[in-house]
């Protein structure tokens, strides 16, 4: 199983006890029957995007929360596919850039269905200690949960996870993709040639674009050591990069899918399922700016040592 993690840097303790070794049961399983990890990808979306059916009914009664106790089961399965086709690309050698792009536009499949799992179930209820109805109130708290903090908050928490994991193994070991490489490849392709791919890359330039926009210091860095080191960097430079990276990786990992499922789980559960938008907007994001600040601030300490030749 340890030759299908990514590294221990960026695993988080309930996935190395839990979702890991389940995960790979199912890579074992998926592997014997020669299942490619894509079609593994497509499964986790058509099973966390049922969830939100279930997490739109009201916890109040018996039905409701076996109800939402199947939503939640049903996330949990799709989280462990998500490990799986990983664990089984890696194990498999069959890591392609369409399952790069299909895995991260999984998790957005699973929670776009939430949110509006919990508009649904909150539109006709009442703003707590209020007589106002939710109403559009809901969609509004939601869509500013979920497209202003949560994209942000997993979008930045992926790319810091996948910069760190090139300093620590290099390129080969890393999905640290760039926007002018995916643009490129995207005005190669062509829409009646394979119109499903073209849309494919259109979602991850755009996705490239806003991680680049959101880390000048990071790209200030990276060209500096491009221009530095352009065949091999440097192992000093490389234990530089982790030793302040790594108090990081705990943001990294709160900000992309455990502790965030955990709240929705106990939110929906006791039937207050805005404690979780509530969290997002106003604890993850508090995280988030920490974490960007943080990691802009050592970058930029290191570029200035690149540009310095201290390596």
């Amino acid at each position: 199983m340890k030759s299908t993690l990514k590294s221990d840097d960026v695993e988080e303790w309930l996935d190395l006890k839990i979702v890991r070794p389940l995960g790979y049961l199912w890579t074992l399983f998926f592997y014997k029957l020669n299942v490619h990890p894509n079609t593994v990808t497509v499964l986790s979306m058509i099973i966390g995007g049922a969830s939100g059916f279930f997490l739109s009914k009201r916890a109040d009664t018996t039905e409701g929360i076996i109800y939402n106790i199947i939503g939640i089961l049903l996330i949990m399965w799709a989280n462990l596919y998500d490990s799986t086709d990983g664990q089984l690309a890696r194990l498999t050698g069959k890591k392609t850039r369409l399952g790069r792009i299909l895995d991260g536009a999984a998790g957005d499949i699973w929670f776009i269905s939430i949110y509006v799992g919990l508009v649904v179930r909150l539109f006709p209820q009442t703003i707590p200690f209020t007589h106002i109805q939710w109403g559009w109130w809901a969609f509004l708290l939601m869509a500013t949960s979920g497209f202003l903090c949560h994209s942000r908050q997993c979008n930045l928490a992926d790319y810091y996870r996948q910069a760190h994991l090139f300093f620590l193994k290099g390129e080969a070991n890393s999905e640290l993709d760039n926007y002018n490489q995916q643009k490129a490849l995207y005005q190669q392709a062509k829409w009646r040639d394979d119109p499903i791919w073209k849309f494919f890359l259109f979602t991850y330039v755009r996705y490239t674009k806003v991680q680049e926009s959101q880390t000048p210091e990071f790209q200030k860095f990276m060209a500096a050591v491009r221009q530095a080191y352009p065949t091999q960097l440097p192992q000093t430079l490389r234990d530089d990069f982790r030793a302040h990276s790594l108090p990081l990786i705990k943001y990294v990992n709160m900000l992309s899918f455990n502790t965030r499922a955990i709240v929705l789980y106990v939110s929906c559960l006791i039937d207050m399922p805005y404690l979780y938008p509530l969290f997002e907007i106003v604890v993850l994001m508090s995280m988030f700016f920490y974490m960007r600040s943080a990691h802009e601030k050592f970058c930029k300490q290191l570029r200035q040592n690149v540009e310095a030749r201290k390596y």
